[in-house]
């Protein structure tokens, strides 16, 4: 699970640094005064009750609801941040934080807009701009994340998350000799460290070097056993070599040591399909998007188990949600194609298998259904990952 840490939240002024506006009363002070203290406190229900009361009492009182937008973030509510932090910048514009919550909820696109709106106000915000440039790499747009983060190379010479989303980037856009001496850095930063056998196994996996990759997750897990997504990621090299019981032993180990990330269930799922385990595979499926609800490759995996079921309806129901979400997606097509001809219902599949031919035939290496490692979000700067 990732951890919020004080860096983050330093980023949105911790909020507790926002003077409150002019109460009503004095009780009013007095709530929001104890609501402070016990954010400061690390008391989160606490303090989430207490601001509560403020936007109870006064609900336009922008300090109480970017608290409030900085309590849930500490408690990974992503979604009720995003919530009250867009009402506290509906109160007052400048109030911070919405990039870093829609950063940690994984909307990568929506924190790269939040945070540029941040530097058009405050052009110097370093960690803004970081962020940014982050926020580009994770959503895979590598051109746009060169160009964000190689300014700041200077000031992140010992940073390993950053100096692997700026090589990755480099190196997708085919600016080769930039990307090895960036990987070279990250080597002679990192040393024999966990984290950064970690980062070059998930780099051979994106490259599906998947000897490599495996030999440096296993190295990352042998220097520390408790580090998040190294099982995930060994997981998926067995089951890209076809192992899939070991595949299934690391994704539950994975799930042990976080419970709360939904990708390990979700490879499960995918186990469970390939073994023709339907309904083991509905079960994950469902806990993955419990954890996190647009997930397409859940919906879609559950779309497919029920309609290996025989519950064509529900399949039909499942796979369109993951075309809501992901409406390139050829194999998606071609899925629901053959539930609607299922279902009986000719003209509904040919339509899809003519989507299916289109996309196919526009980008046949943007086939989803590939597997894909994980990795926690990047440190912030001048954090310890």
């Amino acid at each position: 699970m990732r951890t919020v840490n004080l860096l983050a939240i330093f980023f949105i002024a911790c909020a507790v640094g926002v003077p409150a506006q002019q109460p009503a009363t004095e009780t009013l002070r007095a709530i929001f005064e104890r609501a402070q203290k016990a954010l400061l406190d690390k008391d989160y229900p606490a303090a989430e009750r207490g601001f509560q009361e403020v936007l109870r009492l006064d609900p336009g009182s922008a300090a109480a609801a970017s608290n409030l937008g900085v309590v849930y973030i500490r408690m990974e509510k992503y979604g009720s941040a995003i919530r009250v932090l867009q009402q506290a910048r509906k109160l007052n514009p400048k109030i911070p934080g919405l990039g870093l919550a829609y950063y940690y909820s994984g909307q990568f696109s929506r924190a790269e807009a939040a945070f540029g709106q941040v530097l058009q106000a405050q052009p110097g915000n370093y960690q803004a701009r970081y962020l940014r440039g982050m926020s580009s790499f994770l959503n895979d747009d590598y051109a746009r994340a060169v160009k964000q983060l190689e300014p700041l190379l200077s000031g992140e010479q010992d940073n390993l998350d950053y100096l692997f989303a700026l090589g990755i980037s480099y190196g997708k856009t085919k600016r080769n000799a930039e990307s090895e001496k960036t990987f070279g850095q990250m080597i002679r930063v990192g040393g024999d460290s966990a984290h950064l056998h970690f980062l070059l196994g998930k780099a051979y996996l994106d490259l599906y070097q998947n000897q490599q990759a495996k030999a440096e997750l296993e190295r990352a897990l042998a220097l520390d056993p408790k580090l998040s997504f190294t099982r995930y990621n060994l997981g998926v090299v067995d089951q890209r070599m076809g192992r899939l019981q070991e595949a299934a032993r690391q994704y539950d180990a994975e799930i042990a040591l976080t419970p709360r990330e939904p990708f390990s269930y979700e490879g499960r799922g995918e186990v469970c399909i390939e073994q023709g385990q339907w309904e083991e595979a509905i079960k994950f499926y469902r806990q993955a998007l419990e954890r996190q609800s647009k997930l397409p490759k859940s919906l879609a995996g559950l779309g497919k188990a029920y309609l290996q079921t025989g519950d064509t309806a529900q399949g039909i129901r499942y796979l369109k949600q993951a075309l809501a979400l992901d409406p390139d997606n050829a194999t998606y097509h071609y899925q629901l194609g053959q539930a609607y001809r299922k279902a009986g219902r000719a003209e509904a599949a040919e339509a899809e298998f003519a989507a299916t031919r289109r996309l196919q035939a526009a980008a046949r290496e943007k086939q989803a259904e590939q597997l894909s490692g994980k990795a926690p979000l990047p440190s912030l700067p001048g954090e310890k990952p």
